[in-house]
Parts: C-alpha cells; structure tokens; sequence
C-alpha cells in the first residue's frame, strides 16, 4: 500500500503516470535529485541526455509524433536555461511540450542567491502556461493544468518549476482524474457561409497546415479535397498531410521565393485554409494582394494578420468540419491546376541519375526517397538542406518528414531521432542534418548509443553556413563570415561507438543508406553537398512562366 503521504517530489510522479507519461528526457542535479528518486520506483523511463537543449528537442518530436505532451526535465538556473530554445521550438510549432525545472529553496527565492532566476518569468513568453509549484497542495492541480494547456486546443509548452524544500514536503492532495471533452461541433451558420463562399468559387485551392496532422484528419482532408475536386498545397510542416501520389497533391508552399505552387495562389479565387497557423508561413507571402476570399477551417479561431482577412471560420473538430463542408458543397469539374504538380515533379527527376560528388542536392533527396520506407521519419534540422527538403522529398504519410517552421531552430534533427527511435524502435528513422546543425547537439550521439538505438544521420557537408551564404550572395552579391572547418565525421562517429560513413566519388548514397537503415546502431554518413545548386534554384525560380 503506498504511503497516504508522499513527498510533493514522489506525488509529482504519479501525476506523470495518471497522465500516461512514459519517458521523461533531462539531466540530473542537486535541486531535481527527489523526482529523479521517485522516478526510480516508477515504470517511467528517464533518458539521462548529454544537454538540456537535446532534452528539450526530444519532448518537442515526442509531442509532435505521439500528440501527447513531451516531458523534459532540469535542475535550476543554466539547466533550466538551457531547455529554453527546445521549449520555446515547441511552442511555436505547436507541439505539446511539459518542461520541469528544480528550483532553488523557497526560504532564498527573495534575495540574490546561488543560480537563482525568475525561471516562471523567463519561461512565461515562450510557454503557453507557466507556474511555480510554491506549496505541496497545489502540485496536483498544477500538473494537470500544465498537461491540459500543453495538449488543448492549439498545443504548446507548459512550464513548472519546483523548488527543492517544496518537492521535499508531504503532498497530501492525490492525482487529478484525465478528462477529455467530446469534440467540438462547428456551428450551422459558419458552415452554411463558407458552404456559399466555396459553391460560387471558380478555382479554389485549399491551403493546409500542421493542424490538419495534430487533429488525425488527413484522411478527411484526402476525402474532402477528392469529392470536391480542389487542389491541395500544404505548408512545410504539413508535408504528407496528402499524399503526394494524390492527383490533387501540389506540393509544399513555403519558399521565399516564387514556385510553381505560387501560380495556384495567383490563379485562386478563393483559398480554404485547413488547420493552418500563419507562423508556418505568413500570408504577406501567399496572399499579397489581399484579393482573395479567405476561409478559415481549424480547431481554434484565426490569428489577426492584415493578409489573413478571413470572409467565412468553422471552428470545430476538423474530421467534422469537413465531413459537413463537403455534404454542403457540388463536386467541381477538372481544375486547372493540375499543371503545376507535374512542373514539380519534372524538377524532382532532373538529377536521380546524377554521379557527381559533392553530391546536388536533388540527388541527395532522391537517393534518401528511394533508400528510406515509405513510413520512415525523416527529422529535417534547418538549414539550406531544410528548403530542399521541403521542396522535393516525396512524402506520402503524415509525420514522416518533421520540419520545424515556427521557432526553426538548429540542432533539433539528431536529438529528434533520439525521440523517435524511442517511440518505435522498428521504425526506420534518419535525421537530416547540416554540418552545423549536427555540432549543435552532437553529443547526443552518446545518448543513442547507450540506449542502443538504431538511426541515421545523414550530413550535408559543406563546410559552411549554407542558408546565410544563399542569402548572401542573393542580397549583397557576397558571402560574409560563413565558413568553417569540420572535424572527421566518421572518425568522431565511432569515437562515440556509432558507425561512420563517407561518400567519395564513385560511391552511391543509396546504397550507403540501405546498408545503414539496415543494420543494428547508429550510422552517421557524412555527405559532401554541392550548394552552387542553391542560386541556380533561385534563378530557376526567379524565371518560372506559368504552365497554364
């Protein structure tokens, strides 16, 4: 029988086990030590990491992949700083994030004191919730709190810190029960407007976002988009939320510069935008004109943006919102948009046979597209890579290429596939990755390998800051402070106990990937990339005439 007393500490951890936590990812120190005791007494797993950063990024891909909140945890002042830039990802990608922190006793929280910040007031513009467990009664109340925010309505982070002589005390108050509520209805009147709004449109195009994934209703938006015949062009972080072999699949929208997806945008009449958050891709980009109808389809209401001037919103659960937008709707004849899908897919095809090395970038994610299972996660890091990714990986699930566009933050593709092979450790998984995105976080190679889990880490290698350079040399005719040198990536690899493989020339990266998604362990294949690729898209870009 479990003691009718636990310590605030030990309380805190069956509050994790109610709301159905397996995995807590962080570091140990002195303010943490009692939840890292009562974690030992508890089927949940804590995955010690070698930075708060890594932790942080781990919770933000467990929330995004699984739909429940991720859990990272640090002790106080440089731990707790350190998970700032993961939660803060998490919370403009909107996935469902709780972050822990120890704290410093109560008894010094008043004066300048030994590592001690205002960790509730730091983490309170990044989070959607932030709270300090500052008596043992409340625990319960605001761990619930923290989980119901993190997971409701448009997801995020949730912060609590816990300060030591607090965790300490008895906590008499138990678990709070797990609710969930029925799924919201969209109301009659809104459907009947945006039912009006899309049955006089000429061209149609519908524009959608990671909230179409977060909701589970891409086979409703395949259903919907299908039955009404409208072309479908998702944002970077929605890729797959159609599948591409879809005939109404035009690819993603997300480019600085204008791409073929961008004449359905000119051509469109009226845009649906489903489970679309503007910071995916603002609408100055998409809509700058502001001569289109706007229709707002999501969980939640539509930002405020002076581009995004919506005419009709169904808020609701989205599987129900298009269910009933599509019985309100005549199918469409032919559109003619279908031109610009096979643009893009003529691009996508123009170097599968190419032997260069450095490799072009085309023929990278070819090679990859063709090596990797069809349900493979591909975790994408930001950079120069992060664009083409975006543009030319072929995806036809969800959550099967992850691409953070809100915080975009570097450094989140290695501990991301920590997050995921922990997921579902027979799933292929590879993280795609910068040269200087993987020194980010490179230390969390060690955490895999502990763990004995089975990825890929796939470099680009150009021993440069290629995105900036790109911009650069777009902006000023020039590059500036770029460039760097690199270690031995396969050498530092089995430094860590990983396997480490180069491409020369006359290699094949397909190959090289095969071998390495199927073997035991983790294989990190250092790939030299040629970016002059980079301008020459912008060029191509930059002289596209319109295929209808």
């Amino acid at each position: 029988m479990s003691d009718p007393s636990p310590t605030t500490a030990r309380r805190l951890v069956q509050c994790l086990e109610q709301e159905g936590v397996e995995r807590v990812f962080g570091l140990p120190g002195e303010e943490n030590m009692a939840v890292l005791d009562a974690l030992e007494d508890s089927p949940i797993e804590f995955v010690t990491t070698r930075h708060e950063q890594g932790a942080a990024f781990m919770a933000d891909v467990h929330g995004r992949l699984s739909g429940r909140a991720g859990v990272c945890m640090a002790t106080l002042g440089p731990g707790a700083t350190n998970l700032i830039t993961g939660v803060a990802d998490a919370n403009m990608d909107h996935a469902p994030l709780v972050a822990i922190a120890g704290q410093a006793s109560t008894h010094r929280l008043h004066k300048e004191s030994h590592q001690v910040l205002d960790l509730k007031g730091l983490f309170g513009p990044v989070t959607k919730y932030a709270s300090s467990v500052v008596e043992p009664e409340i625990l319960p109340e605001v761990l619930r709190k923290a989980f119901k925010w993190a997971e409701g309505g448009k997801p995020g982070a949730s912060f609590i810190e816990l300060p030591e002589n607090v965790a300490s005390q008895p906590c008499p108050v138990a678990p709070l029960p797990v609710h969930t509520g029925a799924p919201a209805v969209p109301a009659e009147v809104s459907l009947a407007a945006a039912a009006r709004l899309l049955e006089n449109a000429r061209h149609p195009l519908i524009l959608a976002g990671n909230g179409v994934i977060r909701s589970g209703a891409s086979e409703a938006l395949a259903h919907f988009a299908g039955t009404l015949n409208i072309p479908v062009a998702n944002t970077f972080m929605a890729k797959g939320v159609l599948p591409f072999r879809h005939p109404l699949a035009l690819g993603s929208v997300g480019l600085q510069s204008r791409d073929y997806v961008h004449f359905g945008f000119d051509k469109a009449d009226v845009v649906l935008c489903i489970g679309y958050d503007l910071v995916e891709y603002p609408p100055s980009l998409w809509h700058p004109e502001g001569d289109c109808t706007l229709i707002h389809v999501d969980a939640s209401p539509a930002e405020i943006d002076g581009h995004y001037d919506i005419q009709a919103e169904v808020i609701g659960d989205l599987e129900t919102c298009l269910h009933d937008l599509a019985e309100r709707v005549t199918p469409r004849e032919e559109t003619v948009l279908r031109p610009l899908r096979q643009s893009l897919i003529d691009d996508m095809n123009e170097h599968r046979d190419d032997t260069g090395v450095p490799m072009k970038p085309q023929k990278i994610i070819w090679d990859l597209r063709t090596a990797a299972a069809l349900d493979a996660v591909v975790i994408t890091d930001v950079g120069a890579h992060k664009l083409w990714m975006a543009r030319m990986f072929r995806c036809e699930m969800p959550n099967t290429c992850l691409i953070s566009n809100g915080f975009a933050s570097m450094g989140i593709a290695l501990p991301g596939a920590v997050a995921a092979a922990a997921l579902d450790p027979e799933r292929q998984v590879v993280a795609v990755t910068g040269d200087a995105g993987f020194l980010m976080n490179l230390q969390e190679l060690e955490t895999a390998v502990r763990l004995g889990q089975s990825f890929v880490v796939l470099v680009w290698n150009d021993s440069a800051y290629g995105l900036i350079e790109w911009k650069q040399v777009r902006e000023y005719g020039r590059k500036a402070s770029v460039d760097f040198g690199n270690p031995d990536f396969v050498a530092l690899a089995r430094s860590f106990g990983a396997e480490g493989v180069r491409i020369e020339p006359g290699d094949s990266l397909e190959q090289a990937l095969r071998s390495a998604l199927a073997r035991p362990g983790v294989t990190v294949i250092d790939c030299p990339v040629d970016y002059s690729e980079n301008l020459k898209l912008t060029e191509r870009l930059g002289d596209l005439v319109c295929p209808f």
